[in-house]
């Protein structure tokens, strides 16, 4: 069963609910759990949600994430 969890983009850490509504630039929301294949490492735009480039991750390391998908 997969769930939905927030993640600060600056820091990795999870966050609250409330905490990614004051900050929707730089969290996302992300399943997380059984469910989820979590094979291959992808970079997104924190404030978008869009897939970037790695090139794009190193030079914007708090507003992106890796993550497994």
């Amino acid at each position: 069963m997969a769930r939905s969890v927030n993640r600060s983009a600056r820091s990795g850490r999870f966050v609250t609910k409330a905490a990614a509504a004051r900050s929707p630039r730089t969290t996302t929301t992300e399943r997380v759990g059984s469910g989820t294949a979590n094979r291959r490492s992808v970079n997104r735009s924190a404030s978008t949600g869009r897939f970037v480039t790695q090139a794009t991750a190193r030079r914007n390391p708090g507003g992106t994430i890796t993550q497994k998908v």
